[in-house]
């Protein structure tokens, strides 16, 4: 039996809450679903929150949102008998009465001494929750005192401001020993304080996400990340990016791979570009990424071979989503029949959609309006098209094809 929970439970929160650079996520969210359906309380309420999204869990876990399930779950939980998942029910607004009235426990005081018990012993999980029912004021309701039980609105604010401040030391415990989240919620207390009884403290907000990186953890290695890329800092970025994308942080992935794409912070390096890109549309198309990597695969960017056929899978995908950054790839696919049919007529749609200066692009729009090519023949605006082009040398070549009459008309030699 482990130390605060089953074995199950605390090999569960190791690998979804505590440990997530181990990449066991799906390993322990498994444990965690056999441990529930074998009447495990404790199991059930972690595995709900496994449920809700990236606000009670790491996103980087790729786990399916289900709000219907999760609440499900952590009903499940209060009924099999844990005081955390009563905690849990209590802040996420799903302790009705009538559950409250089922719960084996006599009271919320209860409920939350046994959590408490398990916080002071050092799990980080029950030290997070701790926190939050005085950060969140749930604590009004697990100890009955509301305004009445007071002689005045001072003495309780008096109260309510004594009790509030308990969450900043749960926090900080709970934040030193694996929970991430309890750092955001920390932060946020320092940034915010709470109306009327706790002023914000803006100025202890500061390196809490730089702490937190430190510690390891991916999100705040990204967050730390983004802000040294804002300020320029593009030798600080690659480093946090490299961390945090190594860790499993998706977000990081592309930004670690654009960082190889461009050399910023490191030497470029188009085959480590194309391996992130790759890493991080594993789970699910992103039309950024999807426009960036299909354009080194058409280009054959720094040395990497050519694949026409992804190419087309990844610019079309982003076309289709509204993005047109790689408009000037996916048009000149269409044009020359590469990773697909030709279609002149798709090809003129996407590439008059390229709104900065492309050599090719004027010179693939110059031959379609010239020659007439799924479109109806305007010579005139092909050479202009082609002219435009500059000293693309096939588009020099094809000016060859049309001269200009004495009348000024643009036409085509015979």
């Amino acid at each position: 039996m482990g130390k605060f929970f089953s074995d199950e439970v605390e090999l569960g929160l190791k690998y979804v809450c505590y440990e997530e650079r181990l990449g066991k996520g799906q390993e322990g969210k498994a444990l965690l679903e056999k441990a529930s359906a074998a009447g495990d309380g404790d199991a059930s309420c972690v595995l709900a929150r496994c449920f809700w999204g990236g606000q009670y869990i790491w996103a980087g876990h790729g786990f399916p949102v289900d709000d219907k399930r999760g609440d499900n779950l952590m009903r499940l939980s209060v009924r099999q008998g844990s005081a955390l998942g009563v905690l849990c029910a209590l802040r996420s607004g799903l302790l009705t009465p009538t559950l409250e009235k089922n719960m084996p426990f006599a009271s919320l005081e209860d409920a939350f001494s046994v959590v408490m018990e398990k916080a002071e012993a050092g799990d980080a999980f029950c030290q997070y929750t701790v926190g939050n029912m005085y950060f969140w004021l749930d604590f009004v309701r697990i100890f009955g005192k509301g305004r009445d039980a007071f002689p005045s609105q001072d003495s309780y604010n008096e109260y309510l401001k004594e009790n509030i401040l308990k969450c900043e030391p749960w926090f900080k415990r709970a934040f030193e020993g694996g929970m991430w989240l309890a750092g955001n919620n920390l932060r946020n207390f320092y940034l915010e304080g709470e109306k009327n009884l706790i002023p914000p403290r803006p100025e202890l907000a500061k390196g809490i996400f730089e702490h937190g990186a430190e510690l390891g953890y991916p999100v705040h290695q990204r967050f730390v990340a983004d802000h040294l890329a804002e300020a320029g800092d593009h030798d600080g970025a690659f480093r946090w990016y490299k961390a945090s994308a190594e860790g499993g942080e998706k977000v990081s992935q592309f930004y670690l791979a654009k960082h190889y794409e461009l050399g910023q912070g490191t030497e470029k390096d188009i085959h480590k570009a194309v391996e992130w890109y790759e890493k991080y549309l594993e789970d699910g198309m992103d039309t950024a990424a999807c426009n960036r990597l299909g354009a080194i695969l058409y280009e054959g960017t720094g040395g990497v071979e050519t694949d026409y056929g992804r190419a087309f899978q990844l610019l079309s995908y982003a076309w289709g989503q509204g993005n047109t950054w790689g408009a000037d790839c996916l048009g000149r696919m269409y044009y020359y029949g590469r990773g697909t049919q030709q279609d002149y007529a798709k090809a003129r749609e996407i590439l008059e959609k390229v709104d900065y200066n492309n050599r090719e692009v004027s010179y693939c729009l110059g031959c379609i309006y010239a020659g007439g090519l799924g479109v109806a023949e305007d010579i005139p605006k092909g050479v202009a098209l082609l002219q435009k082009a500059g000293d693309y040398a096939p588009a020099k070549q094809e000016l060859l094809k049309y001269k200009k009459t004495l009348l000024g008309k643009w036409v085509r030699r015979k």
